[in-house]
This record gives structure tokens, sequence and C-alpha cells, in this order.
């Protein structure tokens, strides 16, 4: 009875969401009050209504209600409790229902504290995100229902992926579906405003909060699903650019951009048409995200499914959504001209740099992940486009935007004197260049990509401390201290954010760079030595885990006969798929990772082991942490309330005064 509710609550969810795009978006052409009122509490109903549909799923999986297809399909009653939970969204249906409850989470969010927004604005903003909701409740409705019932339930479940039981795995999507979803209303202010035909300062200022806590999901998600792929898949790496991983770092990219681009519209009105088409893109590449997913077109470890209807049932959402978008952009790009003007060398021209270099590398990323779907199906060729292409083609971009982000936080608006700005950064880069000098002096016989790295990582990590010491004035240490305190929070978040973009950078570099694997068949009691560190394989023996049989490698790391650490490699066989995993153990620290893995017994007797050291490994999730922390001390700076609620008072004082 209770999963019919969660369904029936799907349905009503449907038509909700029908009634929140109709009379909202009606009302504000009619300017009828009555009629966009209807939007607020019919968005808070439709994410009660799903919320509700989504704890059903959560409460099925928990108790192990086999009646269920996705529940039988995707769990067993032997799993630990946190993966039968996440194990809710580790599937198509439930993922699917995880993300229209977030889309619903953040129309009750825009309904809740978009109250200050203009009423016409607001009514708009709803009218969209409900017609998203109408897209997207039609699509789980019709081709993914989470409760469909089994005529004859199993006793037990097929169990979930073991790829996907683990914490990191259970964290990952929500904070990325949070971010993906969360562009849902950029685009919604996008196309509110084009129908208002009106961007202004207030605009900006309006859509800034939401992109940035889209953009700090984001962050997060991709840094969760990246440390994934390091320990879990036993290989080493930290991102394979798979085309379900690219399909996250679009938007991601998209995002950045459209979150500097909407710095100049408030600032100063200009770069209008521009920022409304970066706010189209980004929640269409979270489409296309979605597509490459579900459709099954692009082979992916993290797609969900194969079924190329649900891809066409996508491709239609996304044609309507983007193709509506793009018309109106053309016929309302007059209506958006610049007002302010501004110099060659100025922060305007530096956040317009930013935008190419943002905007041009998630192109190379989208061209590099469908390329071999094109290449087959207008030229019958099979193609695989991997890491050499991206890495050629995607990182002088980066290189190139490191460079500018210090030299740009320090320009004035409007006109800035070049030789006057570059003086504070002139002991900033003396200091990059004798670093990565002496990096490259001590390394022998490796490419410069690792002392480059540390440069660009020494350029921006020391800029914003640069940029930091300028803005709190002149004076002593007490006088700087008292306006660290005064500091706008949105200036500490961006500081923060170059930072941590700096340390993802380096560790990016260093790791890639200066890395060191061993191979090699090692038996018990053996000792092998890998650059200067002794390692030996003491033990190895079988473990019982909750659902698994493993075989468990014990081995020491020592150095001049110290022990440093003593790791336990297993390698797991799940009892219900039969899937065997490599769950490598990492001693993780702040300079290197001592990374072992254990693979299968070999004919002539010992067992194959590998060995990587990867030096500053943790630097790159640390540093993706602290952009985050940036984004989100941003969104707290009270100016963005402020601002809005003087808007508020204008307009009360205008319709006073009228």
């Amino acid at each position: 009875m209770l999963n019919e509710l969660g369904q029936f609550a799907l349905i009503l969810a449907l038509f909700v969401a029908a009634v929140q795009t109709v009379l909202p978006l009606a009302g504000a052409w009619r300017r009828d009050s009555l009629w966009m009122g209807v939007g607020e509490p019919a968005a808070i109903t439709q994410f009660l209504l799903i919320g509700f549909s989504f704890a059903v799923l959560i409460h099925a999986f928990v108790v192990s209600d086999f009646s269920l297809a996705v529940v039988a399909s995707n769990s067993h009653t032997d799993k630990p409790m946190i993966y039968k939970v996440s194990g809710t969204w580790g599937n198509h249906e439930g993922s699917l229902l995880l993300w229209v409850t977030i889309l619903s989470l953040y129309g009750a969010a825009a309904a809740v504290f978009g109250r200050r927004l203009p009423d016409t604005l607001r009514a708009r903003v709803l009218g969209v995100q409900g017609a998203i909701g109408v897209a997207f409740l039609g699509f789980i409705i019709f081709t993914s229902n989470p409760f469909a019932r089994l005529a004859a339930p199993p006793l037990n479940g097929s169990g979930l992926n073991p790829l996907l039981q683990d914490l990191g795995l259970a964290f990952h999507p929500p904070f990325l579906y949070l971010g993906y979803v969360g562009l849902s209303m950029t685009f919604s202010f996008a196309l509110a405003a084009l129908l208002e035909g009106r961007v202004d300062a207030a605009w900006g200022r309006w859509v800034r909060p939401w992109t940035l806590a889209a953009w700090t999901f984001l962050t997060v998600g991709i840094a969760l699903g990246s440390w994934w792929a390091y320990y879990e898949l036993g290989w080493g790496g930290f991102w394979f650019w798979d085309p379900v991983e690219n399909a996250s770092f679009m938007p991601w990219l998209i995002s950045a951009a459209l979150l500097h681009s909407a710095i100049v519209v408030e600032k100063r009105e200009a770069l209008k048409s521009w920022t409304i088409l970066l706010a189209i893109l980004a929640f269409g590449f979270s489409v296309v995200g979605a597509f490459i997913v579900r459709s099954g077109i692009l082979t992916s470890v993290h797609a969900f499914a194969v079924d190329s209807a649900r891809g066409v049932y996508l491709l239609m959402i996304l044609m309507v959504f983007m193709g509506g978008a793009l018309t109106l952009f053309s016929l309302r790009a007059r209506a958006m001209q610049a007002k302010g003007v501004f110099s060659v060398t100025s922060r305007e021209s530096a956040l317009v740099l930013n935008n190419i270099l943002l905007a041009v590398a998630a192109f190379v990323v989208f061209f590099g992940t469908l390329w071999p779907l094109a290449a087959e199906m207008f030229f019958g060729r099979k193609l695989t486009v991997g890491a050499p292409f991206f890495n050629a083609a995607f990182t002088p971009f980066m290189i190139a935007l490191a460079l500018l982000l210090p030299i740009g936080a320090l320009m004035p608006w409007k006109r800035a004197r070049l030789g006057r700005l570059v003086r504070p950064l002139r002991g900033v880069l003396a200091l990059a260049l004798a670093l990565g000098a002496l990096a490259y002096a001590m390394q022998t016989g490796r490419s410069a990509l690792g002392p480059i790295g540390l440069v660009l990582a020494v350029w921006l990590v020391a800029g914003s401390a640069v940029d930091l010491w300028q803005r709190l004035g002149r004076g002593g240490l007490a006088q700087k201290a008292r306006r660290l305190v005064r500091l706008p929070r949105s200036d500490l978040g961006r500081i923060l954010g170059h930072a941590g973009f700096g340390m993802t950078i380096f560790g990016i570099s260093a790791m890639m760079a200066w890395s060191v694997e061993d191979i090699r068949v090692a038996r018990v009691g053996e000792s092998f030595d890998v650059a200067g560190w002794q390692i030996t394989l003491e033990d190895v023996r079988r473990v019982q885990g909750p659902n698994y049989n493993a075989i468990q490698g014990e081995m020491t790391v020592k150095r001049d006969g110290r022990e440093m650490a003593r790791l336990l490699p297993e390698k797991r066989v799940y009892t219900v798929s039969g899937m065997a995993t490599t769950e490598a153990a990492i001693s993780n620290g702040v300079l290197r990772d001592f990374y072992l893995v254990i693979g299968d017994p070999q004919a002539g007797g010992g067992w194959a082991v590998r060995t990587y050291i990867k030096p500053f490994a943790n630097w790159i999730w640390a540093g993706a942490l602290v952009m985050a922390l940036g984004g989100a001390l941003s969104l707290s700076d009270r100016r963005f309330r402020v601002a809005a609620g003087a808007a508020r008072t204008g307009r009360a004082r205008a319709v006073a005064a009228e």
C-alpha cells in the first residue's frame, strides 16, 4: 500500500507541476497577481509530494521489499545498511527520482527565498522550473517507474553493483545532482529574464547565489567521484576522461564561467547576452550529461542504462528546452544592450578572457567526448578518444587561466595601468620561477610537467595571498586584522577558490610527473625495493566480509629499517553477483601516498603485487575542498541578502509613490 501511495504522489506531483507551469506564466503575462501567487504553494506542494515518494522508495530499500523490481535488482538482505540506503540512487530509476526530488527542492527554495524578487520575474522563474518538473516527472512515470511491481517477488535480491558499495559513491551522486539540477535555476532565471525583456544589475545579483550553490555542490561531487576512482578501482589514477566523468565536468566549467560573467552584469551591466547564453548552456550540458549516462550511446563504468527509448525521451527534453530557450534568446538579444564601457586593460576584459578560456575548454571536452559517436554515425569508423587527446588539447587553456587569475583579481573596473598592477606580483613571479627551477634541477630524466605545475600553483596561491593583503589596505597588523574581519565574504571566498585551484593544479602535475609504479610477483615473506622504500609481503589470508569473501594481503612499508606503514590490500568476490573487485590499501600523507594492490595467485607461486608511490596526491582533493569552501563562504555573504532587501524596499517605496 505504501508503495502505491508513493507512485500516486508522483502522479499528483506531475499535475501540480503542470499547474505551477501554466498559471504563474499566464499570470505574469496578464499581470494577474492571483494567478502569479499560485506558483509558491504549487512549488512547495510539488516538493512535499516528490519528497514523500522518495522517502517511500528509501523505506523499500531499507526493509528489502523485493516486490519492487528496482529493489530486487539493486539490493540484497546481507548488504550493510548504508549501502541499502545509497542503493536507492545506485540505479537508473532511483537516481532519476533523486534528480526530480532535488529539482523540486530548488523550486521550493526559489518560492521561499525568492519573495524579494519582482512579482513577475518570480512567477516566471517558478513557471519555467515547473515546466522542467513536468518534463522529468513525465520521463520517470512513463519510462522509468521506480514503483513497478514484480508478479512473483524473489526471496532475495540481486545485490547492488559491488563497485557502488562504497562510502564515496554513497555521497557522490547526491552532491553531483545538487550541482547538476541546481543549474536548472540559472536556466529558469535566464528564461524569466528573456520573457521579461530585461537584464540588469539586480538580475546579475539574483542569479549569482544559485549559480554559486550549484557550482559548489558540483565541485564536491566531482571531487568525491575522483577520490572514489583513485582508491576503489585499483589503477592508481584519479581521472580517466570517461564520458560520464566528462559529463559532470562540462557544466562545472560553464558554471564557473557563468559565475564570473554574472559579476560583470552586476557591477557594470555588461556581457548581458553572453551571461544569459551561459546560463542556458550550463543547464543544457547537465541534460546532455543525463543523456550520456542513461541512453547507452557511450560505454562507461558509470552508466546506468542502455535503453535507447529512454535516450530518445531525454533527447526530446533537450531539444525542446534548448531549442525554445535559444530561439527566445535570438529574438530578445537586441534588447540586452550593454551599458558599461571598459578598456582592454580592465577587470571586465580579464573576466571576458576568463570566460573565453573556460567556455572553449568545455567545448574541447564536449568534442572529445562525442567525437567517437559522430565518427561512427557519419563515417562508419570506431574511434577512441582518450587521455592523450584531452591532456594535449585541454591543458593549455587551464595554464592560461591559471596565469590570468592573479592579475585579473587585482585589476580595477573600467581601466587599469598594467605596469602599476603587476608591481605587487613581481615577488610572487620570482618565487614561483625560483621554486620551479629548483624542482626542475632536482628531478632527473623527467618531464617539465611537475615544475610547471609547481610554478602555476605558487603563482596562484601566493597571488591570492597578495590579493588578500592588498584588500586589507595600509597600516599595521592590528588594523589589517580588523579589516580582515569586515572584509566581504564573497572576496574571501574568491581568494580561497583561486588558491584551491592552484593546490589542485599542483597535485595533478606532481602526481602525473613524479609517480613511481612497480608491478611484480612477490612471495610471502619476500621484500623488495621501490624508489628507496622496502615493501614486504608479510602474509596472505582469506577473510569473510558481510556480503563478500576476500583474499587479504598484509604488507609493510619501511625506510632504513623503520616501519612507516602496515597495509591490508584485498581482492574481494561478492557472493551474490560473483563479481570481483580490487580494494587498494593506501597510506595517505601530505607529501606522498603509498598505494598497494594485491592481485591473483601466480602459477609458479607468489602473488601479483602492484606498488604505487603517489606524491602530493591528496592535494588534488584538498584543493577541490578549498574551492568548495570558498564557494560556500561566498554564498554566505550578507551582501546578497541586504541587496535583495534593499530592492524590495525600493519597490515598496515606488508603489507608495504611485
